[in-house]
């Protein structure tokens, strides 16, 4: 009886690394040690905008363990550009409340933290400009003493930026023209079409003004790094970071050494969502370098929250106009993005064209603005700048569709954009799954049965995509003599993409998944990889496993033929064996084959492949929600989510599904429960779990999610990545299911009770 042959793509299997993750084994950044390895500590600025008079660190020196206590005049760093990699530490001004001032370094980590205390700063207090709004006006208070007109185009992208999304189109130089302060580091304008006329004549408009508020990516293992000098005098630096290549090249970059002077060894990591690109890295590299011993750097919960890399917070107004079917004819926006500090990275640009959602609009104008200010510098968190965005757009159509007289499915659905179709960016619109998201979401018993939920209930549906990313990719396979297959990439496992790997890879070579191992190694031997993030991984790194066990399949078979005298034409593999068509009994195994291969002394059976891409994969997501009102308190209580989501195709569908879960539970926390909070004086008042509220289970029903196919053209087996669109109209959904609860918009995020509370009162 003939074997079945063996399924990689399609079939759920747990993740690679669950096993030693359930039993508390594995090793992230902070549990490895270094023989001789000192603990780093940063010394944190208490004001958020001030001029440093003095440093002094002679009663930490005396401390028994303390080694060092290292200023920004003790580093290598040069001070011609504004941002925190070649500014680890401050030098003349202060411009957050957190951002480190020195580095004290110790024989123990608590010397170190001992020391840090006693590190006297002396600062002199200067303006502290938190609004963003307010810092674009020509008269506003600078942030930070180096700012000047040439910054306007400074809005820089940092490797995290470039990664986290590849848009195309140009913006529109008027935007130029105004006359703003330096404060504002990038402007962006999208216009195309005659959007005034389209107001003008539309049958029905919606919109406003809708605001988020600064998140953190809440990640388990806080920011933890490593740095030594081999010795051959190579800069090794251990990190916990999303990206290997990315994070080589700005420490190369930032200390002013080759590329190649540099190695990165990335552990497994605990935790990212977009906060673990390069950060802290340049400067302990730099304290390693000048001491000449390991030195380990581990931020405790406190310390990074305040000086960290969160998310900033949005205004966004816009407005939408429809024809009386429902036809959209025009998007106006403008958004105002809060950049922190630094100018290192902003989502302005990438904002104005996700606000645009996955539709159609024969005009367009829509305006963004990256503002710094004295608050910390950002990240990114997982799709950014799509969560506010989606919030902003998805309440405007929920509120067109009511003055329509329309139903909300129905308005989205007639404006879904199609291939060919222009995007806010101009670009074009590749292929995407909107209508079959919708047609699941119009079908599931949620939403057909809102009409029977109870009183102060209500249930709401958004949309949301991601455009995905063209990150080129290598990887390598290969096959040893015991007949395991090796997948060698230089990829940071953050999401469970190994397990799509081997799925990819068994597919191709007609084995078990249990049979791959893949394997993630350090910028000295990896192939060239992109830093996960921005749905890069599947669809970049995975076309690359693809491209290199098609060529091993192919070295497999050309093996057999030789052995079986063959034509290759008439060979197949099917379960680990290399058979003839049509007589399976004359199979050799591949790991018999393998070792024949070996005898003969014939080229080694592996393979190296490195692809790109020409087009993008976006993938959408979907979103019912069921909440009830408290209307007494303002409590809103999350009853049901349900989350369908377009994913190419399914590798893994157990992988698809959480991440679809842990998409809809950040969605929760976006909506409900989280932000950071400043005072007047720019001091960080939720820097604790106490304070600052992630989703505990009690906050999260029992979620849904399914998903639908439709297959990216250049994604392997039709994949496309998925992890950011699955939390971008979560909640907008739970916004509008809201609304429909109380009768009232809300338009500020995230929906706390006090403000529900002043909302059901305000007339």
């Amino acid at each position: 009886m003939t074997a079945e042959p063996v399924s990689g793509v399609g079939v759920s299997r747990p993740r690679p690394d669950s096993e030693v993750k359930v039993r508390g084994v594995i090793r992230y950044a902070a549990d490895r040690r270094h023989p001789g390895a000192l603990h780093a500590r940063p010394v944190l600025a208490i004001r958020a905008h001030a001029r440093i008079i003095g440093i002094d660190a002679s009663a930490a020196l005396e401390l028994p363990g303390v080694v060092a206590v290292l200023l920004a005049k003790d580093l290598p760093f040069g001070h011609d550009d504004v941002n925190r990699l070649v500014e680890p530490l401050a030098r003349d001004e202060v411009v957050f409340a957190g951002q480190p001032v020195a580095l004290v370094i110790a024989t123990s980590a608590v010397a170190a933290e001992d020391a840090a205390e006693l590190v006297d700063v002396h600062l002199e207090p200067l303006p502290v400009v938190l609004d963003p709004e307010a810092a674009m006006h020509p008269g506003s208070p600078l942030v930070r003493a180096d700012l000047t007109a040439a910054d306007d185009d400074a809005g820089g992208t940092t490797t995290g930026a470039a990664t986290h999304a590849a848009v195309g189109g140009e913006s529109d130089a008027s935007i130029d023209a105004e006359t703003l302060s330096p404060n504002v580091v990038e402007r962006t304008r999208y216009r195309f079409g005659d959007a005034d006329t389209a107001f003008r004549e539309a049958a029905a408009t919606a919109g406003g003004r809708f605001r988020t508020s600064w998140v953190h990516q809440g990640y388990l293992e806080t920011q933890a790094c490593a740095a030594w000098q081999d010795e051959d005098g190579t800069l090794v630096v251990e990190s916990s970071t999303q990206g290997t290549f990315a994070l080589r090249n700005d420490v190369s970059k930032a200390l002013g050494i080759p590329v190649s002077a540099v190695r990165i060894v990335a552990p497994p990591l605990g935790g990212a969502f977009g906060g673990k690109w390069s950060l802290f890295e340049p400067l302990v590299a730099a304290a390693a370098m000048r001491l000449g011993r390991p030195v380990r750097f581990v931020l405790d919960r406190r310390d990074d929250f305040l000086a960290s890399n969160p998310s900033e917070a949005f205004t966004i107004d816009v407005e939408v106009a429809a024809a009386a079917d429902g036809t959209l004819t025009a998007l106006r926006g403008r958004l105002v993005v809060d950049a922190g500090a630094f100018s290192d990275y902003t989502a302005g640009s990438l904002g104005a064209t996700l606000l645009g959602g996955p539709y159609r609009w024969p005009a367009v104008d829509v305006s963004a603005y990256g503002v710094v200010t004295n608050r910390v510098g950002v990240g990114t968190y997982r799709a950014p700048s799509g969560p506010p965005t989606a919030f902003a757009l998805e309440s405007a159509l929920d509120e067109l569709a009511a003055t329509l007289g329309l139903d909300p499915i129905d308005l989205r659905r007639r404006n879904a954009a199609k291939p060919g179709d222009r995007m806010v960016d101009e670009g074009t619109w590749a292929a995407l799954g909107t209508a079959e998201v919708l047609d699941a979401l119009a079908s599931d018993p949620l939403w057909a049965g809102r009409g029977g939920i109870g009183p102060d209930e209500g249930v709401g549906l958004a949309i949301g995509f991601w455009p995905g990313s063209k990150a080129p990719a290598a990887a390598l396979c290969r096959i040893s003599a015991d007949g395991t297959i090796q997948v060698v990439t230089g990829v940071v496992d953050m999401s469970g993409t190994a397990g799509g790997f081997q799925a990819i890879a068994a597919e191709v070579l007609g084995v078990g998944p249990g049979a791959i191992q893949v394997v993630s190694v350090d910028t000295a031997s990896a192939p060239a990889s992109p830093g996960s993030g921005g749905s890069a991984i599947t669809y970049g790194a995975g076309r690359a496993v693809r491209a290199a066990a098609e060529a091993v399949r192919e070295r497999l078979l050309i093996a057999a033929a030789l052995e079986l005298e063959i034509d290759v034409a008439d060979l197949e593999i099917v379960n680990g064996v290399v058979r003839p068509i049509g007589t399976p009994d004359r199979g050799i195994a591949i790991a018999r084959l393998v070792r024949a291969n070996n005898r003969a002394g014939r080229a080694p059976i592996e393979a190296h492949a490195s692809t790109e891409h020409t087009s993008l994969a976006p993938s959408v997501a979907g979103f019912v929600a069921h909440v009830r009102v408290d209307r007494e308190t303002g409590r809103v209580r999350l009853l049901d989510v349900r989350a369908v989501q377009d994913v190419g195709r399914a590798l893994n569908p157990a992988l698809v599904g959480g991440q679809q879960l842990g998409g809809a539970a950040q969605a929760a926390g976006w909506a409900l429960l989280e932000a950071l909070r400043h005072d007047e004086a720019g001091q960080l008042l939720s820097a604790t779990f106490l304070d600052y509220a992630l989703p505990r289970a009690e906050d999260v029903p029992s979620l849904r999610a399914s998903f639908v196919e439709v297959p990216a053209p250049d994604g392997p087996f039709g994949a496309k990545g998925i992890g950011e669109a699955a939390v971008v109209g979560g909640p907008a959904a739970i916004a509008n299911a809201v609304a429909a609860a109380i009768g009232r918009r809300p338009r500020e995020l995230p929906m706390t009770a006090p403000r529900i509370w002043r909302l059901l009162r305000d007339a």
